[in-house]
């Protein structure tokens, strides 16, 4: 495997060649020289390094892939969460993107609980997922 620096004096051909080497696959038409020196050489020194973590490597899958990233917080899009705080029902749809309150898009449930509130409270406890005030 060449090295980092020996990159820049390859000629397109001698690129093309290392990137079939590298993955196993012909390289996309008509990337320009400078841009294949840079993915070639992350490569070169990813692998020199021993590799990319796998969580990296997962993540990169998932961005370059159609689906949908996967919730972590068990929740489905299209679900509703119901809380009464102080005479007021606060009604939160789960989207693909976070959680709907009040025609405004969240990224935390915690961020919500926290608005209705004023003081800091765990979003998922705050609405009842897990044990918490919320049943």
């Amino acid at each position: 495997m060449p090295h980092v620096d020996e990159l820049e004096a390859m000629d397109r051909q001698q690129l093309l060649a290392l990137w079939q080497d590298l993955f196993d696959v012909p390289p996309p038409k008509s990337l320009s020289r400078p841009f294949l020196r840079r993915v070639l050489a992350f490569e070169v020194q990813a692998r020199s390094m021993g590799g990319l973590r796998k969580g990296f490597t997962t993540k990169l899958e998932r961005a370059a892939g159609d689906d949908a990233p996967k919730r972590s917080d068990g929740l489905q899009p299209g679900g509703r969460l119901l809380r009464e705080w102080n005479g007021v029902t606060h009604v939160v749809d789960v989207t693909e993107q976070g959680f709907r309150w009040r025609d405004q898009t969240w990224r935390s449930l915690s961020a919500i609980a926290r608005e209705i509130t004023g003081a800091h409270w765990s979003g998922p406890r705050f609405f009842g997922l897990n044990g918490g005030a919320g049943r």
